[in-house]
């Protein structure tokens, strides 16, 4: 049988994975070489930036200076796009993961399979789900999660670094660890879906923290202990929620690493440090410096303590719950290290 990939998004992270998935199809025969990437249309000087892809194979807004591989068609059409997919990529924000699902419903094949590279959660009324589950449940099909220690601009320069495949059926897994695998993007694929998903969506809090922390100057002793505690902090979260989630999840490049990674640089620990040397607000500083992408450390930061303070756990994730306070509640930046 052959398998065909559609990919949903194209922004910075989304480009980035499609050069990878745009070269890897052509080296196996059970993959169709075309690949579909929905980008929902703008306009950039003038032209509609899925032209502009199609005929440069560059997304100059999102991911200027890297060629995509020529299989990768931009389509502006959601339903077009996945209509005869088998695999679907969703690399969305997560606040479109249920707009997406419910266009997508009753449109896409039913042997079709999807992998979430999304960080976040979503939550309602009656708590949280993941966006595994969302899909799952939406669209009546199996998910996987990919979440690692991915800057995208270095993965699209070919930069090494591991990611990490959560899958619940190992044929999924390994199926899509065919797309994504190479010399240079290492991928490892373990079966826990929930543990791999939760630590590429909580490590986005801890994030802001190791921004606040470069922001105040306080050095690498401080930057290091909000590292580990938060750390700490994510794994009792996890399994608190979830008994099956494994310990050895949090050694994965999902886990550590990507802490690790996102603590030193990408969007959440460069706009808290912003926040702390220009006094401006974390909405404020989105739109100034993000060209369009969205902020996911504060968003989620505001989900988890909605979670954590209608049970009244607030106080066993300190850290989680002091971030969501400098956010959202103009608490001074130092209180990273003295409220915790």
């Amino acid at each position: 049988m052959t398998e065909k990939v559609a990919l949903i998004g194209s922004g910075n992270w989304g480009s980035a994975v499609a050069k990878i998935v745009g070269t890897n199809v052509k080296n196996f025969t059970h993959f169709d070489k075309e690949v579909k990437m929905w980008v929902y249309e703008e306009q950039v000087n003038g032209q509609n930036l899925t032209d502009i892809i199609n005929t440069k194979h560059e997304n100059v807004k999102y991911l200027p200076g890297i060629k995509l591989p020529e299989n990768v068609v931009a389509c502006p059409d959601l339903i077009r796009t996945c209509a005869d997919a088998t695999m679907l990529v969703f690399v969305v924000p997560h606040q479109f993961v249920v707009s997406v699902c419910k266009q997508l419903k009753g449109n896409i094949p039913d042997n079709c399979k999807a992998i979430s590279l999304i960080k976040g959660i979503d939550v309602n009324d009656h708590g949280f789900r993941l966006i595994t589950d969302m899909i799952q449940d939406s669209l009546g099909i199996r998910s996987c999660v990919l979440s690692g220690a991915n800057i995208a601009t270095e993965v699209a320069e070919g930069r090494f670094c591991e990611t990490t495949i959560g899958y619940r059926n190992r044929t999924d897994g390994e199926l899509f660890k065919e797309i994504f695998h190479t010399r240079n993007f290492r991928v490892n694929i373990i079966e826990d879906v929930i543990g791999v998903e939760l630590c590429g969506a909580l490590k986005n809090i801890i994030a802001v923290g190791g921004g606040l922390v470069d922001g105040l100057k306080l050095g690498a002793n401080t930057k290091a202990a909000i590292i580990r505690i938060g750390l700490y902090e994510m794994r009792k979260f996890a399994q608190m929620f979830y008994k099956d989630v494994k310990d050895e999840t949090f050694f994965e490049s999902c886990g550590v690493a990507d802490l690790i990674t996102t603590c030193a640089g990408g969007r959440n620990r460069k706009v808290a440090e912003a926040h702390v040397t220009t006094g401006k607000s974390f909405d404020q500083l989105e739109l100034e410096m993000l060209n369009g992408q969205k902020l996911q450390g504060t968003s989620t930061a505001k989900d988890m303590y909605g979670i954590l303070s209608k049970k009244g756990l607030c106080h066993e994730f300190p850290l989680m719950t002091t971030i969501y306070r400098i956010c959202y509640e103009n608490l001074p930046s130092i209180k990273i290290v003295e409220d915790i």
